[in-house]
């Protein structure tokens, strides 16, 4: 495990020190359960972020025809 330095505006120091008192952990732990919530809602935008792009973007092609129009052209491409 890495260790890192972070500046944080004091009330937030305080805010996190009383919420490690009242689940009775460590501010550390804390973090690495932020940080580790954090990323699995970013994971979890970035399909929503891509899903659906065309459409939302004003396209009315369906992604499946468009792919099996372009790839008709190669040969041995699936039908």
């Amino acid at each position: 495990m890495t260790r890192i330095l972070a500046d944080l505006p004091e009330e937030d120091v305080e805010w996190l020190d009383a919420l490690a008192v009242e689940q009775g952990k460590s501010r550390a732990a804390l973090l690495r359960e932020a940080v580790e919530a954090y990323r699995a809602r970013e994971s979890q935008d970035g399909i929503a972020k891509y899903f659906g792009l065309w459409a939302r973007h004003g396209s009315q092609v369906d992604g499946l025809d468009y792919e099996r129009k372009v790839s008709s052209d190669w040969d041995g491409a699936p039908e």
